[in-house]
């Protein structure tokens, strides 16, 4: 018999190495931003699920003292009686309340500009007044 050598020596070349690393980057290239946007699709759903929680406990608070808390007073009085608020059986609210998703208080008016009940609004990720896609506002009245 001959003497067979067999070299025992296994690894991975520079170009597997490369296709690998390569594939990964698509990968993450395609999937990457459509994650990131299932986040700020979430931040949206949050912040609208939040104004119906604030509507719900805004006609409870209505029901009990006939009138909405004014823009002075604001959402806090879900959670704290407002001085000379008669009828207040609050709290409204099981949690003080929170910022929006992004970080920024809401906004609050009564009388509101769209019919009888507060506006309550999110000024959406950027924080500004209007704005559009996920920069806008998520408001109570839509």
């Amino acid at each position: 018999m001959e003497n067979l050598k067999l070299d025992t020596k296994a690894g991975v070349t520079l170009i597997e190495m490369l296709v690998v690393v390569v594939i990964i980057a698509v990968f993450a290239a395609v999937v990457g931003p459509r994650l990131l946007n299932q986040g700020d699709k979430a931040r949206v759903v949050a912040a609208r699920q939040q104004i119906e929680n604030f509507e719900l406990a805004m006609g409870q608070y209505h029901l009990d003292t006939g009138t909405y808390p004014t823009s002075e007073q604001g959402l806090a009085a879900l959670r704290t009686q407002p001085t000379g608020v008669e009828q207040w059986h609050g709290p409204y609210l099981q949690k003080d309340v929170a910022n929006d998703p992004w970080g920024h208080a809401y906004q609050y008016k009564y009388p509101g500009g769209h019919g009888d009940e507060p506006d309550m609004i999110s000024l959406g990720g950027d924080g500004q007044p209007g704005g559009e896609g996920l920069n806008a506002d998520i408001v109570s009245w839509k």
